[in-house]
């Protein structure tokens, strides 16, 4: 999520867990070692663990993308520029990447990171077939010629290789003294500029600026990340003074937030889908024309409009426009046409009558269970009751990877190269592919813009991918969300993303006010 997502992302994939129904008042700690404090930021709900390689929870990555690094990371622009890794370069062949490590960094508790712990923490995620595994698909090995060289050969040319070892923390490079120990999930240690100084839970998680972060100490003296999951607390607790920064605001309030001097209010267009997904194992909606009528009855703006207020962008494919990966596509509901008529007529085609249908959402995602009325009105019309099955998020989880559903919502979060918007979710056996889509046309052209290293070619198997993806239904692609943070104008040098990295290195808090 995953912003990633997974950055997704991822992503995620980009998921949530634990979310709170209010929060506790409290006072700033000054963490020392900086030069402007400690900073309070409120987030939506309490990460699940903070293994980087376990976790596919946005809240977590909230957290983690302060404490860990990866090789390479993406710019504000999305462009992958040196972290851990100050340069690279492919061979001719585009079969071996090799990687230079910068100098003179350690991990929180201070031993020397190497290249054993790249080799490490990759190994980690393929051997154990973690929750990234599938962006090391082409990889055959990960080796260290010496302590400041990693060499990644790969078994066919992989152009995503920088976006898949850098779009999001997912890959971080973890301490493999941290990972025996057990501790990782709990006591997270990385080379990021603050380091993990506690949690406590329901509550909050506190870090401390790294003084010998390579990338310089941050300027505050530290980050308490705190569970708000109501926004409308946590837009008070932000006007109160109690926290500094959130991403937690009503959308309902972004047109007056906007005029407000008391705060500064950010909305960025992002690169984060909703989406519904039908089960495909399941009888009717193994029948393409089946999915194609449900497509057709939602109403994509009523959901906008209830979910966002208006602030998301209604999106028939994955990726927004302004993306360089965009494609148009308007088949389902276009102007002039019913379609619930068009909904009709595909169902009697199919000769199928569904009468319910089971849908799954989660509380920790509101927008899941304000869609799901929208969408049972969209097809009650069509004789279909919708009964809602509204769990927490491990329950979701759990029940989404037995294929216990008829159709399900949900988001990905952070996405910057377009295989992290399709491949896991779409190709056959993709490791996020849920609904169980299966299609021999769209497996070709998503394999073959993995390996395409000509962008104009590349960027065509991607939007006939895309369409046809949209075609057969295996996601009904809803809106494309904007990042909608705000915090106190006394904080400076920090930046909304477009792929919801919450970035706090750079930060400043130029006051002495406190909870």
């Amino acid at each position: 999520m995953t912003r990633t997502a997974a950055w997704t992302a991822v992503l995620v994939v980009f998921a949530v867990v634990a979310a709170l129904t209010g929060c506790s008042t409290g006072r700033r700690v000054d963490l020392g070692g900086g030069t402007s404090g400690a900073l309070v930021a409120a987030i939506a709900g309490e990460p699940d663990q903070l293994d980087p390689h376990k976790t596919t929870a946005y809240f977590s990555f909230e957290v983690l993308e302060n404490v860990f690094d990866t090789l390479v990371e993406p710019d504000e622009n999305l462009e992958m520029r040196p972290a851990l890794a100050t340069s690279w370069e492919v061979s001719p062949d585009q079969l071996s990447w090799t990687f230079h490590l910068r100098d003179g960094v350690t991990f929180h508790d201070g031993t020397p990171f190497t290249a054993d712990d790249v080799v490490f923490s990759y190994r980690r995620i393929i051997d154990e077939k973690l929750a990234n595994s599938d962006k090391f698909s082409a990889v055959t090995a990960v080796e260290a010629p010496d302590p400041s060289t990693v060499v990644i050969r790969v078994s066919r040319p992989t152009p995503n290789m920088l976006t898949n070892i850098g779009g999001f923390k997912g890959m971080a490079i973890v301490s493999r003294r941290n990972v025996e120990s057990g501790q990782i999930a709990t006591h997270p240690i990385g080379t990021g500029p603050f380091s993990f100084r506690g949690q406590k839970s329901g509550d909050s998680i506190t870090l401390a600026a790294n003084p010998d972060y390579w990338g310089g100490p941050p300027a505050v003296s530290g980050v308490t990340f705190r569970f708000i999951s109501e926004p409308s607390v946590a837009l008070s607790a932000l006007q109160a003074g109690e926290i500094d920064w959130t991403d937690s605001v009503p959308p309902q309030r972004v047109s007056q937030l906007s005029n407000d001097d008391s705060l500064h209010l950010a909305v960025t267009p992002s690169n984060d889908y909703w989406y519904l997904a039908l089960n495909e194992a399941r009888a009717p909606w193994n029948d393409v024309r089946v999915r194609q009528a449900i497509a057709y009855a939602i109403d994509r703006a009523a959901i906008v409009q209830a979910t966002s207020y208006g602030t998301a962008a209604i999106n028939q494919l994955a990726i927004p426009k302004g993306n360089p990966w965009y494609t148009r596509y308007d088949k389902y509901r276009p102007d002039g046409e019913n379609g619930l008529d068009k909904a009709r007529d595909l169902l009697r085609q199919a000769g199928a009558a569904p009468k319910s249908l089971d849908m799954l959402v989660t509380t920790e995602y509101p927008e899941t269970v304000t869609a799901a009325q929208i969408i049972a009105d969209n097809l009650a019309p069509l004789g279909i009751t919708v009964n809602i099955r509204t769990v927490d998020f491990a329950t979701w989880l759990d029940e989404q990877n037995s294929g216990h559903f008829d159709m399900l919502m949900m988001g990905w979060l952070g996405n910057i190269d377009p295989d992290d918007f399709y491949y896991a979710q779409h190709h056959t056996g993709g490791s996020s592919n849920a609904q169980k889509f299966s299609d021999p046309q769209v497996d070709r052209l998503l394999d073959a813009g993995r390996v395409e290293t000509d962008r104009a070619a590349r960027a065509h198997d991607y939007a006939e991918a895309a369409t046809r993806i949209a075609d057969e239904v295996s996601y009904i692609f809803l809106y494309n969300p904007s990042v909608i943070q705000a915090w106190n104008p006394s904080l400076s040098g920090y930046q909304a993303r477009r792929d919801g990295a919450v970035r706090f290195r750079g930060a400043t808090l130029n006051t002495d006010g406190g909870a």
